[in-house]
């Protein structure tokens, strides 16, 4: 191989990075030896990839690097070195070291990186999900207060007596308020001061017409307000406890509030 052949075939770029065979790098370092000119160009070869190798290094954490060089410093103490005849033998085993340690590390960055990544996605994953349950809630809010808003509408018009439905001595401690509109035909019942009672019985209402008790609904312990049947005629509002499910008929004997119309 001649000066020409060695620079314009990137053989010495093969052989800066080892991929020559044994034989043929023989060659070129019998050839570098006794050429001043190819051996100022390979060289300048050196610094050129040492400084891009460099300039490219991406730095990762500190405890990576520290394991690494320590691991690098045993390795070279404990290993053979191999004896290139070059007046810059030390200078390229020592490039070489750089060279294999930026590519390490890069590879150690680019695994910390993608931790970091992973770590970024689970990180949005969770936020949008508290973002999905906050806006969850913001719609049962708003449906809260809309419903709050109808029933303050409906028990406030100007049509609506209120009736204040206190317990007897079955029940001394309840109390319910009931907000009639005649010219509506509605009733609504406020809930809140009734007693809680034992999973089998419930709360039922009842209109006195004539002397006829006739069911108004059985009085849900789910919510504050609800909304009971209209009864024509109704002459009172009477409530009793029943069997859990309602009754058809009242128990007289469990009658706990009453009041005329």
């Amino acid at each position: 191989m001649d000066r020409n052949t060695i620079k314009n075939t990137g053989i010495l770029e093969q052989y800066l990075l080892g991929e020559l065979s044994e034989k043929e790098s023989i060659e070129v370092e019998n050839i570098l030896k006794e050429d001043d000119e190819l051996r100022e160009y390979f060289s300048k070869m050196e610094d050129d990839m040492e400084q891009i190798a460099l300039e490219n290094a991406i730095s990762p954490p500190t405890h990576l690097k520290t394991a690494l060089f320590n691991t690098i410093e045993k390795a070279t103490i404990h290993s053979d070195e191999k004896v290139i005849p070059l007046q810059k033998t030390k200078r390229t085993s020592y490039n070489f070291a750089v060279a294999a340690s930026l590519a390490t590390l890069f590879l150690l960055s680019s695994s910390w990186l993608y931790n970091q990544w992973k770590e970024t996605e689970q990180t949005i994953v969770d936020l949008q999900q508290e973002t999905d349950n906050l806006r969850t809630k913001l719609v049962n809010i708003e449906g809260d207060l809309k419903e709050t808003n109808d029933w303050y509408r409906a028990i406030n018009k100007p049509d609506v007596v209120q009736l204040v439905l206190k317990g007897n001595e079955k029940s001394p401690n309840s109390a319910a308020v009931a907000y009639v509109n005649h010219q509506n035909k509605e009733v609504i019942l406020n809930t809140q001061g009734l007693s809680k009672l034992k999973n089998n019985n419930t709360y039922q209402m009842w209109a006195d017409v004539d002397g006829e008790m006739i069911d108004m609904g059985v009085i849900s312990s789910d919510a504050e307000m609800i909304k009971m049947k209209y009864i024509e005629n109704a002459e009172s509002l009477n409530i009793t406890i029943e069997p859990a499910g309602g009754n058809d008929h009242p128990t007289v004997e469990q009658l706990i509030s009453n009041v005329i119309l």
